[in-house]
């Protein structure tokens, strides 16, 4: 599959001035395929340390951190002469040991000819935790997340229809192939970004096999709750993940802590939400207060939404049955615009943007406010059929007199009354 991940990867290798690389994101994303790849069609050698899986390899870390020290005894380990510009070293599910986190400091200060690439599935874990070992600033961070919708047309030879949306969002222009690209959509929210949900479904056109794929990842999101947290913790982890569905099925989709357990508090799962944040298995997106910049000087924080890190799994956990997504009907309207929004949601922040909401009084609510590449503040009100009516973004426009809006739905483009309208199958553009 073409990931987007490997232009970036090309990027960071190209610096003059580069310092080791850590790539986060959740588990079976794609991570270890993407470096690999990446490792194997850009440089003439690859060297591959899994700090879960190799025990001996991993104990060198634990003996010195000087980064020569450490070059010598790999190089020992695989009998291979390691010269650093030929070289790509991929220090791959780094979480599992601190030293090995902390040696990227050193690797930066004293041996910055190396080119090093680290990657984790619960690194965010691993940054957070209380011995603080991880290497801030001596390292560059970049995300991963589940394939978007365009790399979904990449994967299922869809190109030209990719190229033809991006046309038609740069010109507003309408797409001739409008339907078309609904349909693709539609499958999407069904299997989802995750790579194996995505293979499988490519190679047997089978829905249940893509479901069989996301059983397996969910389970594994489990799994880890309990190897990394304490009973307790992994009950309450648990008990807010699987609130999810039901949060967003919620006419008001902001996250309710009685929606978990009766009587349930900040105090009782703010933890939970914290751990699923840094795993990269949720996206948080905080209310803001009022609409200035930066945003992130106006956060309400106590009023917030929690998204699924993928559409698929959303759709999976949920229980929604598939023909109810293709053919439009037998679902809720409430959850069919809750699929749409963790779309947005998933979809924007693989793009790189902050997503924030914003209410007035309770009386009107926009589903997403981003600050765009040129520094405004952007409106997204997300509708998930072609009935776009809402008086939700013309009371935000009256306050906060926005350059322009973005109002995302099952229509084909457009621009008017400075409102940009963008397919809900396009929003990889925005």
């Amino acid at each position: 599959m073409e990931r987007k991940i490997e232009q970036k990867l090309l990027n960071w290798s190209k610096k003059a001035d580069k310092k080791p690389l850590v790539l986060r994101g959740a588990r079976q994303i794609g991570k270890t395929y993407a470096v690999k790849q990446f490792g194997e069609k850009h440089f003439k050698e690859l060297i591959v340390i899994n700090f879960e899986s190799n025990k001996e390899l991993s104990s060198y870390f634990n003996d010195n951190l000087d980064p020569h020290y450490i070059i010598s005894r790999i190089e020992l380990f695989f009998q291979q002469k390691i010269v650093p510009a030929d070289t790509l070293i991929f220090l791959d599910e780094i979480q599992a040991n601190d030293r090995a986190l902390t040696a990227l400091k050193y690797f930066y200060e004293n041996a910055p000819e190396y080119n090093i690439i680290a990657a984790g599935s619960l690194l965010g874990l691993a940054m957070n935790r209380k011995n603080n070992s991880f290497p801030v600033g001596k390292v560059e961070i970049l995300d991963m997340f589940p394939l978007d919708f365009e790399e979904f047309l990449w994967a299922t030879n869809n190109q030209m229809l990719a190229k033809e949306i991006r046309q038609c969002y740069e010109t507003d222009a309408r797409n001739g192939s409008h339907n078309l690209a609904m349909e693709l959509y539609k499958q999407f929210l069904v299997v989802g970004g995750m790579p194996e949900a995505v293979a499988r479904y490519i190679e047997t056109k089978s829905f249940i096999n893509a479901a069989e794929a996301q059983d397996g990842i969910i389970n594994t999101y489990i799994a880890n709750m309990a190897k990394y947290a304490d009973h307790d913790e992994t009950a309450r982890i648990m008990a807010t993940f699987n609130s999810i569905p039901t949060q967003l099925a919620k006419q008001n989709h902001k996250f309710q802590y009685k929606v978990v357990a009766q009587g349930g508090s900040s105090t009782m799962f703010g933890g939970s939400i914290n751990w699923l944040e840094l795993a990269n298995i949720v996206i948080k997106c905080v209310k803001l207060s009022q609409i200035k910049s930066p945003t992130r000087a106006f956060l309400d924080l106590p009023s917030f939404k929690l998204y699924m890190n993928d559409v698929g799994l959303l759709t999976r956990q949920a229980g929604t049955l598939v023909q109810g997504i293709l053919g439009g009907d037998n679902l809720a309207p409430d959850f069919v615009g809750a699929l749409a929004e963790n779309y947005v949601a998933t979809t924007l922040k693989s793009s790189g943007y902050d997503i924030n909401y914003w209410t007035s009084a309770d009386t009107a609510e926009i589903d997403f406010v981003i600050t765009d590449k040129s520094g405004k503040i952007v409106p997204i009100e997300v509708k998930a059929g072609k009935n776009t009516k809402s008086r939700s973004l013309a009371v935000y426009k009256q306050q906060n007199k926005p350059a322009y809006s973005i109002r995302v739905s099952g229509k084909n483009f457009g621009f008017e009354n400075d409102v940009k309208s963008v397919p809900l199958y396009a929003v990889f553009c925005v």
